[in-house]
């Protein structure tokens, strides 16, 4: 059985699919389990990260281009990598956090039209490692996540719906053709979505 201590986790998916909460409720869960567990998020939990990521989510900002988003996305991440996921997992401890690169790919390289494949590129140049050992997509339609976003949008959520359909379908394309990569139904409610998480990562840790 696999160990999940040292072993990277990511949640994705739209705004919306409820990504936060279902880490808090992973994160509770395993460390219920004796498994030294962290979470962060993307962009931020870093000094310069959270202040790329009032840049990129500030409404005002509407004249960034999606190559400006690409560029400031990844270098939160880099910045996110080395001072907070790497030593984490030299430590062995689970990192879970909320959004990676996949986001980058469906939403400026999907919907934003830069392309995924030169997105990955960029990343395989900045990053020491690209993928995580697991990344689950949580799938909603575009209603429902509407729905649960009940507080002010920021730049990224205010995107028209045609935008978000698209990013939604960056998510499904990336999955089909990753690695350790699994897409669930989302649009159920918090304790079932928890569940089928906690499915998943049961699988993962037995494989």
């Amino acid at each position: 059985m696999k160990r999940i201590g040292g072993k990277f986790i990511v949640l994705d998916g739209p705004d919306g699919c409820g990504k936060s909460t279902q880490i808090e409720l992973l994160a509770e869960w395993l460390r219920g389990r004796g498994v030294d567990t962290v979470t962060f998020r993307e962009p931020g939990a870093t000094a310069i990260g959270e202040k790329i990521r009032e840049i990129l989510l500030n409404p005002e900002h509407i004249a960034m281009s999606t190559a400006a988003e690409v560029m400031l996305y990844m270098a939160a991440r880099v910045q996110l990598w080395r001072e907070r996921i790497s030593p984490a997992l030299k430590e062995n401890k689970c990192v879970v956090l909320d959004r990676w690169l996949s986001s980058t790919c469906a939403y400026q390289g999907y919907a934003g039209g830069f392309g995924a494949d030169k997105v990955v590129e960029i990343a395989e140049q900045c990053l020491e490692r690209t993928w995580p050992d697991l990344t689950i997509i949580l799938d909603v339609d575009l209603q429902t996540a509407a729905g649960r976003l009940k507080r002010k949008l920021d730049r990224m959520e205010q995107k028209p719906a045609g935008y978000h359909g698209k990013v939604r379908e960056g998510f499904l394309a990336l999955a089909g053709g990753q690695e350790n990569f699994v897409v669930i139904d989302a649009a159920g409610d918090v304790e079932t979505v928890h569940k089928r998480i906690v499915e998943i990562i049961e699988k993962y840790r037995a494989e």
